[in-house]
């Protein structure tokens, strides 16, 4: 998977990225607010780890406007010893979980696990909205009562806009979301496949939202 690591601490930063990466995980460091909504805000990684306690801005700000501005992979936020306001707060805002520092590196990627598959299992059930039901199990997807054959992508990538009804879903949250794989900006992957999906499903379920992405209607 791949991660961004917001933390301005040197030997912290560190010592998170040697970890992650001797797990098999991408890692990419930011140290600053700016940086990290420049980075979490364009790029699609799996889970972000962000210190409350960073140089530039608060780290609450920054995930305020992470979430503001259609983020959806897992955050897991650092706080110092005593900041129980200021974790209570992140997990009011979004937050996925709160570790205190320090913390024992095996302890952080239990949570990432737990909440990893606290998300998989949201998945998990039938979905339905309007006319499409959808199974995840059986790997069946019907409309108005007709069988519609999909991909694997094109189940996926409708099982994204299913758990999301409404919510407009740029392409990096799709690709983290449906495929888990990094945005490529140049790639126009989630507009073919979404063209395939209007074509399977019918045109009137999924809405393009000029300069932001894509929606499931929820009427």
């Amino acid at each position: 998977m791949n991660v961004l690591i917001v933390e301005n601490e040197e030997r912290l930063a560190s010592f998170l990225s040697k970890g992650l990466r001797a797990h098999g995980h991408t890692v990419e460091r930011v140290s600053t607010g700016r940086a990290a909504l420049l980075r979490g805000s364009k790029c699609g990684f799996s889970f972000i780890i962000l210190d409350l306690g960073l140089p530039d801005m608060d780290g609450l700000k920054v995930l305020t406007a992470l979430r503001r501005h259609g983020a959806l992979m897992p955050v897991f936020v650092l706080s110092a010893q005593g900041q129980v306001a200021k974790r209570i707060k992140a997990l009011d805002l979004g937050a996925d979980d709160c570790l205190i520092k320090p913390f024992a590196f095996e302890e952080l990627l239990a949570r990432v696990r737990a909440s990893l598959r606290a998300r998989a299992s949201m998945l998990a059930g039938q979905l339905a909205i309007d006319d499409i039901r959808l199974d995840p199990l059986r790997r069946e997807v019907s409309v108005g009562g007709r069988k519609v054959s999909l991909s694997a992508r094109e189940f996926s990538l409708l099982q994204a806009f299913l758990a999301h009804p409404g919510q407009v879903l740029s392409q990096q949250d799709l690709l983290t979301i449906a495929w888990s794989t990094d945005f490529d900006p140049k790639s126009n992957v989630i507009a073919v496949y979404v063209r395939y999906l209007r074509r399977k499903l019918g045109g009137r379920f999924i809405e393009t939202v000029r300069g932001a992405g894509y929606r499931l209607r929820a009427d």
